[in-house]
């Protein structure tokens, strides 16, 4: 009715709350562990980045911290205390790859015999680190009756807002755990690529705009795999393009 106030998504549209047993919560520590040291990492490098940028440093080498990376740093002249916090950054930066090594090597005999890395590790995009990632988020797929119980899980759908017969949708939901939504935009990258989703992905961006078309059609992309997923796990069956159907949301 008019200037009816504007109403919000029935909770039952998410699945019910379930505190995850102690296996399933042993999977998403490792797994978020993992991804918190890739973090601290990934910015003592950007750091690193920005000292050479502020000292007018170039980087020759696609990668600074391989073997000629590392010669070029040893080279260069950097005042202090720039020159030991950048040796500190990078002694930091060696640790944290060890560590994430070790960790890595926990996943994959972790996940060796999962059933649901085995089969996510078929969707494009998602390599046994992102398909272990997204096992341990999700958990028992029985908690999901629909694919759509599951895209609304990941956060990813946009919130509406309807008042009679209008019907308003807001930025995205994100709710539910942030590590899931990481891990299927992350998968975009890939799949993107597909022929199963480069056309949608092409047309959707081309549609918005360069700026916004590009995330937009990502977080696309990333909603489908969802789905796609959903029908993957309760039928116990490998990706195949076109054989799951996929529920048409907008961004």
């Amino acid at each position: 009715m008019p200037g009816s106030s504007p109403s919000w998504p029935a909770a039952s549209s998410c699945p019910r709350s379930e505190l995850p047993d102690p296996a399933n919560r042993a999977e998403r520590e490792r797994a978020r562990f993992r991804l918190h040291l890739v973090r601290h990492r990934t910015a003592l490098k950007n750091r690193i980045h920005a000292t050479l940028i502020a000292f007018g440093h170039p980087v020759p080498v696609s990668d600074l911290f391989g073997a000629r990376g590392r010669e070029l740093l040893a080279g260069l002249a950097i005042p202090e205390p720039w020159a030991t916090t950048l040796a500190t950054s990078l002694r930091f930066v060696d640790e944290l790859d060890a560590e994430i090594a070790a960790c890595e090597r926990e996943l994959r005999a972790q996940g060796a015999d999962h059933p649901y890395v085995a089969l996510l590790q078929t969707v494009p995009g998602i390599a046994w680190v992102l398909g272990y990632t997204k096992a341990a988020e999700i958990g028992d797929i029985g908690r999901f009756a629909s694919p759509k119980k599951l895209t609304g899980y990941t956060g990813l759908c946009p919130i509406v807002r309807q008042s009679g017969r209008r019907d308003d949708r807001g930025p995205l939901a994100l709710n539910g755990p942030k590590y899931l939504r990481w891990a299927l935009i992350e998968a975009t990258t890939n799949a993107t690529r597909h022929p199963a989703y480069r056309e949608r992905y092409e047309h959707t961006k081309k549609r918005l705009g360069r700026q916004r078309g590009s995330k937009v059609a990502r977080v696309e992309i990333a909603r489908e795999l969802s789905t796609v997923i959903w029908h993957m796990f309760t039928k116990n069956e490998p990706f195949a393009p076109g054989r799951h159907p996929v529920a048409s949301l907008v961004a």
